[in-house]
């Protein structure tokens, strides 16, 4: 089992080393999808990778997105007046990195509230920068087959900012009580555990609670060497998911060092992880639930101007080993000579800006390898052929109107991928898949049309087609829940598994949102989301309609699209 004090040995080394080697430094900014593709879209537009971060690792610190902003500030790719709102609202929201001149409030409260639009509070010198902000959320829909219309109230703090311009703080937290759509309900009733957030509590029967608390501390060791210790998500790629990893499970406790020199970026995560909880009734109760280790190496690489190529190898095993704290890349090297039955991933990732304003993108993540099955030579669909694939295009300012954007993606995941036969192993963290909500046995495709019609206005269209093969009962395994046994309950022998197997399901679902903002980060969402499963085991389809309407204060929007 991994024990605290390898966490802590590593943070007290950086704090030691850290005054001697620091760099100016600055916070991550969270991952939100919305605020990313602000960001990301403007980088399409020009056709070239930008030279300042990789966009495949993601959050991006808060320095290197103002740098990147500074650069295309008289670019050519601003050239509307919507896109002079969104450089004025990014560089707003990180200004104090940005070297432009950004205004002041017309209007502070009491001369010293909102002096700033996007901090409620803030001091700024060349010792302490700190900036703390509320956190609000409040929502109300209807689901009219759902027994209790759903609804959610989260609020709570997020603070940032930084010691002597050299390390970088952010901590966020809320408390939340949620009534959820039927089908994230029925997600969450599965797995034990809330998409996300992981740990809860009920409330007021079927309802949830919970807390969230996420932070990190961020200093550079060397002009290029940059490490992170914190509570929080991963995303690593361009597209809507991820198979390498994403924002899906709970957040977690981890060390990440980013090493980015000329051409390459190379980032490593050491990271505990929840592998079991214990339940009672249920719900998650008390007892000191069983941990995991995890290990993740990344190199990116700019290949001219407009292609970026990632190589990605990770391991999870059940207790810690040493070896895996070498930064170097082939984690897979690494176990076989140690001689362990750890759970390895290999793959890669790649984005080709091909014009401007248009991107391919993709993902491979492979969890098994055997030559002549692959191929099939010994036989066909073999179950030890296991991995995921993701294709994606982008393409911004559609036929040239300007800010509308458009993204079409491709998933899907052989059976038993993600799975592993050691007991805490799986590609899971807190019950919840590490990558795709679905796991593993199932195809996907989803399309995401943005448009900002207006300065504060901004809609967004997102449709999803999936195929998934279920189990029956929790003794069988078909292959796509990725907290099962891949050797206990399998009907299938070694070959003939293909996608879909097992109960054969297909979700259709659409969600049109639109995002007014008010004031600087502060929002009301009005939504319209439609879905409809049809599976070999209901009579009849299942259809749900889901109308709302939210409040959102620094909130990053939730995302129910699984």
């Amino acid at each position: 089992m991994l024990r605290p004090p390898y966490i802590r040995l590593l943070i007290l080394l950086g704090i030691v080393l850290f005054p001697l080697f620091a760099f100016a430094q600055g916070s991550y900014i969270p991952y939100d999808r919305d605020y990313y593709h602000k960001i990301e879209r403007y980088e399409i537009l020009r056709g070239k990778n930008n030279p300042v971060f990789h966009t495949g690792a993601k959050p991006y610190r808060r320095d290197h997105v103002a740098h990147f902003l500074d650069s295309i500030a008289n670019d050519a790719v601003i050239r509307t007046s919507i896109d002079r709102f969104n450089l004025a609202y990014l560089s707003q929201d990180n200004w104090e990195f940005v070297s432009r001149e950004t205004p002041l409030s017309e209007k502070p409260l009491f001369n010293s509230i909102y002096k700033r639009p996007g901090d409620f509070a803030y001091y700024n010198s060349e010792e302490f920068d700190i900036h703390v902000s509320p956190v609000f959320y409040l929502n109300g829909g209807v689901e009219p087959d759902n027994e209790r219309n759903p609804n959610r109230f989260s609020r709570g703090l997020v603070v940032r900012g930084s010691i002597d311009n050299k390390v970088g703080f952010y901590t966020y937290f809320t408390s939340s009580e949620a009534f959820f759509p039927s089908w994230v309900k029925d997600y969450s009733e599965h797995n034990g555990a809330v998409p996300g957030e992981g740990f809860w509590k009920e409330y007021n029967g079927d309802g949830y609670s919970y807390f969230s608390a996420l932070g990190h501390v961020s200093f550079n060791i060397t002009k290029h060497i940059q490490v992170e210790a914190g509570h929080d998500r991963n995303f690593i790629g361009e597209g809507y998911r991820s198979f390498l990893l994403s924002d899906f499970s709970n957040p977690y406790m981890f060390v990440k060092l980013n090493t980015q020199v000329w051409k390459f970026q190379l980032t490593n995560i050491w990271s505990q992880m929840t592998a079991d909880v214990f339940y009672d009734r249920g719900r998650p109760t008390d007892g000191k639930y069983p941990q995991k280790f995890f290990a993740y190496s990344r190199l990116g690489m700019n290949i001219g101007k407009n292609l970026n190529l990632g190589w990605f190898s990770s391991v999870m095993t059940n207790e810690v080993n040493f070896n895996y704290f070498n930064p170097i890349i082939f984690l897979r090297w690494v176990e076989q000579q140690q001689g362990t039955p750890d759970k390895v991933m290999l793959g890669l990732d790649g984005k080709w800006i091909f014009t401007p304003g248009m991107e391919l993108y993709g993902q491979f993540a492979l969890d098994e390898f055997v030559f002549n099955e692959f191929f099939g030579i010994d036989g066909k669909n073999s179950k030890r052929n296991k991995y995921g694939v993701q294709m994606g295009y982008k393409y911004m300012d559609v036929l040239g109107v300007s800010n509308l954007d458009f993204q079409l993606e491709w998933n899907q995941a052989r059976p038993y991928t993600f799975q592993e036969k050691f007991d805490y192993q799986s590609y899971s963290n807190w019950n919840t898949p590490l990558t795709h909500p679905r796991g593993a046995n199932f195809r996907e495709f989803i399309g995401v049309l943005r448009y900002q019609p207006i300065p504060k206005l901004n809609l967004t269209f997102t449709g999803m087609h999936q195929l998934y093969g279920a189990d029956p009962d929790e003794a069988t395994n078909w292959g796509g829940d990725v907290l099962k046994n891949r050797l206990v309950g399998s009907p299938t022998g070694l070959f003939n598994n293909v996608i879909g197997q097992g109960i054969e399901n297909t979700v259709i679902q659409s969600n049109l949102n639109a995002s007014y903002m008010l004031k600087h980060n502060f929002f009301i969402d009005a939504s319209h989301t439609f879905r409809r499963r049809t599976a070999q085991d209901l009579g009849s389809p299942e259809t749900s309609q889901y109308l709302q309407l939210a409040f959102r204060w620094n909130f990053t929007r939730p995302d129910y699209n699984y």
